[in-house]
């Protein structure tokens, strides 16, 4: 996470925070648009430390809007087995349609806007992959959070 700070200092970050040893960060950026940033923080992990992963960025106002959108915010009462699956872009309406994954469970999984929302009453290893089926079908990356991570996430974007 030290080599993480760094690289975003180098790329003129400032108030760089990490969370746990997660690969997860805020900052504070006020030059670049998210997508382009994303690109970058890929370029430099992929010259600096010779890995291939994919970044995906939401600022503070779509992050709130993650949480205050939570359309199952009254069953996914236990927030390790909640997940927030973070789109890097959102679907094309014809590949939605054609694939919809709250199908995989009606009453658990619900799209939102770049976001699918899963709760995972039996835990997150019992329930449908929903970033795979996503992925594969939307052509999109994914990376999901606990929902504990994403409340966590929002409350260091607050002490920013």
């Amino acid at each position: 996470m030290s080599d993480l700070r760094e690289i975003m200092g180098e790329l003129g970050q400032v108030d760089v925070k990490t969370h746990l040893n997660s690969g997860n960060l805020v900052f504070t950026n006020q030059r670049e648009n998210p997508h382009q940033m994303a690109g970058q923080i890929e370029q430099a992990l992929n010259e600096r430390l010779a890995i291939s992963v994919r970044c995906v960025i939401r600022t503070g106002a779509e992050l709130d809007a993650v949480i205050a959108g939570n359309p199952l915010i009254e069953v996914g009462t236990d927030g390790s087995k909640m997940l927030a699956l973070f789109l890097t872009e959102p679907p094309a309406a014809a590949l939605l349609a054609a694939h919809d994954p709250s199908m995989l469970g009606p009453a658990e999984i619900r799209v939102g806007d770049r976001t699918v929302y899963q709760w995972c009453p039996s835990g997150i290893l019992a329930a449908p992959d929903v970033a795979a089926f996503v992925e594969k079908r939307w052509k999109v990356a994914v990376t999901a959070r606990n929902w504990n991570t994403v409340t966590r996430l929002s409350a260091l974007l607050q002490r920013a």
